[in-house]
């Protein structure tokens, strides 16, 4: 559920482009980031700052794309919001040494010292690609092509990524034991 929940504003936007278009989607977008966050708030839940990067990303991408009508913002803007979470992820690393994957998933599964870094390292890179991916994508294709790569490629890439990361984590989940 929390997937599909994560997911909304960029399903959200898919629709809206499709039905409508790129600066109708835009404005669904933003609008249904600030419900995600309305919505937890109002059943008390905790909102992970994640969504609160997510919600000021695009609100400045979003709010730029509607300002000066140019749909270059908000192609802009998955690859800002990956590029931050990359860049936290090392700043941890290197300027407060510590891990953030474990920080964030510790209570989940416990892992050796050595998996938890390859881990962090693992998605600074992800991030970083995918990033590139979505300039790649976004300035070399159709709007059109990009809005079905935002919603299906990434989520596919992403799908692809998280399994492959079980696989090469479940040998030290399996020795934790």
């Amino acid at each position: 559920m929390k997937f599909l929940f994560d997911l909304f504003p960029v399903i959200l936007f898919f629709v809206a482009y499709k039905v409508f278009d790129i600066y109708v989607a835009t404005a669904v977008a933003i609008g249904a980031t600030f419900a995600q966050i309305g919505w937890l708030w109002f059943k008390g839940r905790k909102i992970d700052t994640m969504l609160w990067v997510s919600l000021v990303i695009i609100t400045v991408f979003g709010g730029m794309t509607l300002l000066l009508h140019d749909e270059n913002f908000i192609k802009w803007k998955p690859t800002v919001l990956y590029w931050a979470f990359a860049a936290a992820l090392l700043g941890g690393t290197l300027l407060l040494k510590k891990n953030l994957m474990r920080t964030l998933l510790a209570e989940q599964m416990e892992l050796p010292e050595v998996a938890w870094t390859k881990l962090n390292w693992s998605w600074i890179g992800f991030f970083v690609f995918m990033g590139c991916a979505n300039l790649f994508v976004a300035f070399n294709f159709s709007t059109d092509d990009w809005v079905n790569f935002k919603l299906f490629g990434g989520m596919g890439l992403m799908l692809v990524f998280v399994l492959a990361q079980g696989l090469l984590l479940s040998k030290y989940i399996e020795e934790s034991k």
